[in-house]
């Protein structure tokens, strides 16, 4: 910061070198080690005259490195000290390590994934960061002709660590359906809950052709927000439209990751 004048002493307490009183005379210049001294302000200054601290503006007045007593002095009065303070309205800059957290008005809490953002408060570094990931599979073939959504065994339990969490689920499998013309749909269950709810047009639906199709592979993806940080299964179902639906098929696996997508 730039200043008109005199430049604030920050923290620089200074003790005058000794003053001689003269008969009759009041001003006096002020020295530290023999160079001039130039005081903020009167406020900023410690005199004591003759034993008495000295009321600074009405007792003495300063200007520049003078002091100026508001009474001619004589023989005998004895300065006995001239304590120059510096900028006592400003702190100046703290050494190391000496702020402690509870002289902060940061709020949350600090911890080794969080960082102190610009509006003073503790946050968990960067968003959308992937906190865990999970994995389940299977190899064993499940067949349906249910119209109905039925489990296929390929599940994973997740258990998020903070309720504004979502969870990725990514499957991948193998899949037939040996009817001329059949056709399969996949969905995502939480729990006993399908998590896809707006039809099939979000769900992977595979139709097959008139030779009925062997071992196709499909895959799908679905972001969702279970809001708990309680273990939390997800399972793939799938359904059969015509024909017999079969998921993982012979010799393969099939693979359902969860990720935990921090908010």
């Amino acid at each position: 910061m730039s200043y008109i004048g005199t430049e604030p002493t920050i923290g620089n307490f200074q003790v005058c070198d000794a003053i001689s009183t003269v008969n009759g005379q009041a001003s006096y210049t002020m020295l530290v080690s023999g160079v001039n001294a130039t005081p903020q302000s009167a406020n900023h200054m410690l005199v004591s005259l003759n034993g008495i601290l000295q009321k600074a503006g009405s007792s003495f007045t300063v200007s520049g490195s003078t002091i100026t007593f508001a009474s001619n002095l004589v023989t005998g009065d004895v300065i006995d000290f001239i304590q120059i303070l510096g900028n006592v309205l400003d702190l100046g800059v703290p050494s190391d390590s000496t702020v402690s957290l509870a002289k902060l008005t940061a709020t949350g809490t600090k911890s080794s994934s969080t960082f102190l953002r610009g509006d003073n408060t503790f946050a968990e570094a960067g968003g959308g960061k992937i906190n865990q990931v999970v994995q389940g599979f299977t190899s064993s073939a499940v067949t349906t002709t249910s119209s109905s959504y039925v489990t296929s065994g390929l599940t994973a339990t997740i258990t998020p660590t903070a309720t504004s969490s979502k969870v990725l689920v990514n499957v991948n499998h193998f899949m037939n359906n040996g009817a001329s013309n059949g056709e399969m749909i996949c969905t995502i269950y939480r729990g006993s809950s399908n998590i896809i709810t707006d039809g099939a047009s979000n769900c992977y639906a595979q139709n097959f052709d008139s030779s009925g199709r062997q071992d196709t592979q499909g895959s799908f993806s679905f972001l969702d927000t279970p809001n708990t940080t309680s273990a939390t299964t997800y399972t793939m179902y799938f359904l059969a439209q015509g024909g017999t639906a079969q998921v993982v098929g012979e010799g393969t696996t099939a693979t359902i990751i969860l990720y935990e997508v921090l908010a």
